[in-house]
Order: structure tokens, then C-alpha cells, then sequence
């Protein structure tokens, strides 16, 4: 098949319809989602952005009035819904806690999912120059203990891309490679961890 095809038709020819990007806060799920989304040509999906408009509020909200337990069951029925709607062609971004659910991981076991990882340290520097509310960023201590709970789970994705020092253009084509390599290897061939494709300014 000619590299020349457009991506959406390169990648649904090989059989991968959707990806879930997967890490912890900060980790540029995001903004490595919605530019994946633009060279493939394909659709990018925030499940947070879905679990807000299900529930008519924001998620900052949800933890006020009801607490993390809420929010983690609005957060697997959002995911229940999109994934009932057969997403194709779609790259899409997890909150930071939902792959770190066993019962989330467990919907997601016959689907494509990448975990952006970042060193911690990075990761506390991004979340405090940023301008998101994140309900789960505490103080620092608190910040590294999450990410030491929540690592085990995230290193259960497919495939695991490190991300430190590496610009959106590195990573997407990083995860690019790995999957057109997979779908020539047959299934169950991805890499744990592509080799690095690049570096450039960091997320």
C-alpha cells in the first residue's frame, strides 16, 4: 500500500480505528491528541469535554459537590457511551485517573492505547504553568505519590512513548512508526517503547 494515502485511510487499512492516549496530568495528552488527530485526518475526542456535557457541569464541580467516587462513575459511563458509539477514525485523550482504573483498562483491552510517559518532574513544572483546575493537584509530595500509584496501571497500555524532551511532531511520528510497524508484524507485534524518533521543544 503507497505511503501516499491519505492517514485516516493508511491506518483504518491496517486495522487501527482509534487510539487512547493515556498519562498522567500534564503528560500533553491533548495537545499530542489533537495534533495526531490533524495528521492523520482524523477526529480528536477529550473524554472530559464528553463527561462535562453528559453531566451538564465541569468536572472541577463534580469533585466539589460529590467527590472523586462521582467522577470516576461519570467518567466510566462517558467512556461506556463513546466506546457503544464504535469510534472510528478518532484519537482520543483520557483524563489522567481513568486508565488507571481497572475496570476502564478492562474496556479499553481490545483497543489501542498509548501511555505519554513523562518523568515526574516535568510533569509537576507543566501542571504549575499551566492554567487548567485540576482537582487531584495538591502540593508536590501529594502530586508524585499519585503518579507512583497511577504508573502500574498507565504501563499497561499497548504501546509506552517517552515524551521528555521530544516537540508534538517527534511524538506523533514515534507512535506513527510503531503502529505501521505492528500492522506489518501482524497483531500482537507493537514495541513497548519505539525507538526515539526526535527532539525538539519539549511539550
Amino acid at each position: 500500500m503507497p505511503r501516499s494515502m491519505p492517514g485516516c485511510a493508511w491506518w483504518s487499512a491496517m486495522g487501527v480505528r482509534a487510539v487512547f492516549l493515556v498519562g498522567y496530568m500534564a503528560s500533553g495528552k491533548s495537545s499530542v491528541g489533537q495534533e495526531l488527530a490533524r495528521r492523520l485526518r482524523w477526529d480528536f475526542v477529550d473524554l472530559d469535554t464528553r463527561i462535562e456535557s453528559r453531566e451538564r457541569t465541569t468536572i472541577p464541580q463534580i469533585f466539589e459537590a460529590e467527590g472523586e467516587p462521582a467522577f470516576r462513575t461519570a467518567e466510566t459511563a462517558a467512556l461506556k457511551d463513546l466506546l457503544a458509539a464504535n469510534p472510528a477514525n478518532s484519537v482520543v485523550a483520557l483524563g489522567g485517573g481513568a486508565f488507571a482504573q481497572e475496570e476502564n483498562r478492562q474496556l479499553l483491552r481490545e483497543r489501542t492505547s498509548v501511555f505519554l510517559e513523562t518523568p515526574v518532574d516535568e510533569l509537576w513544572q507543566r501542571s504549575l504553568q499551566d492554567t487548567i483546575e485540576r482537582p487531584l493537584r495538591k502540593n508536590r509530595d501529594q502530586f508524585t505519590q499519585l503518579y507512583q500509584e497511577r504508573l502500574p496501571g498507565y504501563r499497561q497500555a499497548t504501546m509506552v512513548v517517552e515524551t521528555q524532551g521530544k516537540d508534538l511532531a517527534a511524538i506523533c511520528t514515534e507512535i506513527e512508526v510503531a503502529l505501521q510497524l505492528a500492522a506489518a508484524s501482524g497483531p500482537g507485534a507493537l514495541p513497548d517503547r519505539p525507538a526515539n524518533s526526535g527532539r525538539g521543544e519539549s511539550l
